[in-house]
């Protein structure tokens, strides 16, 4: 025999080798697809459609600030001689904060109450003498005149007394001391501030497409970097009446209950406002969904327990949730959709799901030993 043709039945023997094993091949090859009666079922793995809840949710950052906030300043100029509060104590509306120098403004009192006094007796002393003649109508009208010059400029002179005290407006939280004892300040001279932080204001800006969609007393959670793993609840309280004409957004104003007085003002948040809740939704595994250019669809199982099939459908989707997304229109809750294997799967393949075992590679040969015989 000729090396050339020992070379060919080599070859011819490989060729058949290979033949056979694809023929018996379970997975794949037309003949062993015959074999079978049929198309191979392609190995998948599904999920459920779920009934799930769902929130229409949007996200923004804003900034806190105290329902109130000011600047505490003096009505009037002076040396600082008492400083009654520490950084970060809780006041009370009318609890003095600062006094200033006060011995001007008393000893002005002092006089102003004394005038008042003179004035106050002339003036009863004219009264009894004006019935017998003794001091004429104008002189006592002169007198009341006096008089009551006298008494507003006592109860201007208490004022500027009372001035001299700086007391709290509101409730609230005093911040830093910006001034010392003895030091000299004016009405414009910041002493601290303060802030009511029972309740605090989260301010964020939100796309016009949403305006229609706002209202006051949707749902509001707040987190921060500041309070990691912490969602600070409240609700929404105030909505602009004007969108930017650069930014194409408004404004929106939440209130979050701070009784503890956690959240300063000027913290960067998160916010998220709970549009809608839609508790009936249903809810398929993000893998299950397949896109097409604008299009979505999910291979639903349909078919016979025996012969499943993956059937194609379209569908709409909704919002997202982690791992999960809602499908508004296409499928119903219990279908069973395909999650792993979709890249071979066609419209209308037979499959075969996870509870199902592969033929053996012994029944393929069986199977062809029977169309054999």
């Amino acid at each position: 025999m000729t090396v050339a043709r020992q070379i060919v039945i080599v070859l011819v023997l490989i060729a058949l080798a290979a033949g056979a094993w694809w023929y018996l091949d379970p997975s794949g090859g037309d003949a062993a697809q015959q074999a079978r009666g049929g198309p191979s079922a392609v190995p998948v793995e599904v999920a459920e459609a779920r009934r799930g809840e769902v929130s229409e949710v949007i996200e923004a950052v804003g900034t806190t600030r105290p329902r109130q906030s000011i600047e505490v300043i003096a009505d009037d100029s002076g040396r600082v001689d008492e400083i009654l509060f520490e950084t970060g104590q809780r006041v009370e509306r009318g609890q003095p904060l600062v006094r200033l120098d006060r011995g001007i403004q008393e000893a002005n009192l002092a006089e102003a109450e004394a005038v008042l006094a003179d004035a106050r007796a002339q003036l009863e002393r004219a009264r009894q003498l004006v019935s017998n003649n003794a001091v004429s109508e104008a002189r006592v009208d002169e007198l009341r005149a006096a008089f009551l010059t006298a008494e507003a400029r006592v109860a201007a002179e208490r004022q500027r007394l009372r001035d001299r005290t700086v007391n709290a407006p509101f409730d609230g939280v005093v911040g830093l001391r910006e001034v010392d004892v003895g030091a000299r300040v004016t009405d414009s001279t910041v002493l601290t501030r303060l802030d009511d932080l029972s309740v605090i204001e989260l301010e964020f800006a939100v796309p016009e497409r949403f305006f229609g969609a706002i209202r006051q007393g949707q749902p509001v959670s707040a987190a921060s970097t500041a309070f990691p793993g912490t969602d600070f609840t409240g609700a929404v309280a105030a909505i602009d009446t004007r969108i930017d004409a650069v930014s194409r957004s408004f404004r929106v104003r939440a209130e979050l209950p701070n009784p503890d007085a956690r959240l300063p003002g000027g913290l960067f948040m998160l916010a998220r406002v709970t549009l809608s809740t839609r508790p009936d939704s249903i809810l398929v595994p993000e893998e299950a969904v397949v896109a097409e250019g604008r299009s979505n669809f999910v291979y639903r199982i349909v078919g016979t327990p025996a012969e499943p099939r993956a059937e194609r459908v379209e569908v709409r989707l909704g919002q997202r949730r982690v791992g999960e997304v809602e499908v508004v229109e296409g499928i119903a809750i219990g279908d069973r959709v395909v999650t792993a294997g979709l890249q071979r799967l066609r419209p209308g393949a037979a499959v075969r799901l996870p509870s199902e075992p592969a033929p053996s590679s012994e029944d393929g040969a069986d199977k062809v030993a029977e169309r054999a015989g």
